[in-house]
């Protein structure tokens, strides 16, 4: 191999070691917890189908032309501004008529597992209110496995009065069904549902999920993981949807590409320079 070849070889390689510490570091940021700290400042005891009051926001909610400062957390993986909610079997978020934000609607039952926590914060200095759903088991007080997700609503008025972030997060979905809802072991039967609706049915005022309601595709693994996919984020697991004058986009979520696929790629430019400096050698 002659000096000229050698460097090429030489720069390729060291062009693919700063790639792949990108892709290191990538992928270390995109598996960072999406769960935030905090909004732990108060507890719904160990329930079934319980729920709080009606519990202060901090701040105004414009909800596709409904304004709210309260809501009722509820155990079952969602908070609702209408009435409290005990419904267990999640139902269409897409024509219901309830008032509702649900990170993942399913049977939750905390009287073997830790409970939902939930308080008003803050996220990058805004106010902010948040429930934590953090190592949540599944009818009938089952606690292997558990589930960890998060909703936390941002206050935006620094935008215009009632705007504000819906963040879903999550961290780790093991179960998608209890077993009043024809699920076995928190798996089947009638799975959890992701999204929100404002409950007047009118076109654009509610959202679901890719994956809801599908059988395994929210789990770890699944063919829409909550965990692996994001949304306006680019924290794995991260959810937001920005509500700006009453109305919210909501594109699909995309998924992070796998560290060893882009890997793969750099591989490829391995044995392609290789084999360019082979040829020159035998030339």
């Amino acid at each position: 191999m002659n000096h000229l070849n050698l460097k090429k070889v030489r720069a390729s390689l060291g062009s693919i070691s700063i790639a792949l510490s990108v892709i290191t570091f990538s992928s270390l940021s995109a598996q960072a917890a999406a769960i935030r700290s905090g909004f732990d400042g108060n507890t719904l005891a160990a329930n079934d189908d319980d729920s709080t009051g009606l519990v202060s926001l901090g701040f105004d909610v414009n909800f596709f032309g409904l304004t709210f400062d309260e809501l009722y957390v509820n155990n079952n993986g969602n908070v609702t501004f209408d009435s409290p909610l005990s419904l267990f079997t999640p139902f269409d978020l897409t024509s219901t008529a309830q008032q509702i934000i649900a990170p993942f609607f399913a049977d939750v039952d905390t009287r073997n597992s830790d409970p939902v926590t939930y308080s008003n914060g803050t996220v990058d200095g805004r106010n902010a209110f948040g429930v934590n759903w953090i190592d949540v088991g599944y009818f009938y007080q089952r606690n292997d496995p558990l589930n960890s997700f998060q909703l936390v609503l941002i206050d935006r008025s620094d935008i215009a009065v009632g705007d504000f972030d819906i963040e879903f997060n999550y961290d780790q979905i093991l179960w998608e069904t209890g077993e009043a809802s024809e699920g076995t072991d928190g798996l089947g039967g009638f799975s959890a549902r992701a999204g929100f609706s404002n409950g007047t049915g009118d076109s654009g005022t509610f959202f679901e999920l890719q994956g809801s309601a599908i059988n395994g595709a929210f789990l770890n693994g699944g063919s829409n993981a909550l965990i692996s996919n994001s949304l306006d984020s680019d924290v794995d697991g991260r959810y937001i949807f920005s509500a700006r004058n009453g109305a919210i986009d909501t594109p699909d979520p995309v998924s992070t590409p796998e560290p060893f696929f882009l890997l793969g790629l750099l591989t490829v430019g391995v044995i392609t320079a290789c084999s360019t400096s082979k040829q020159s050698k035998n030339n």
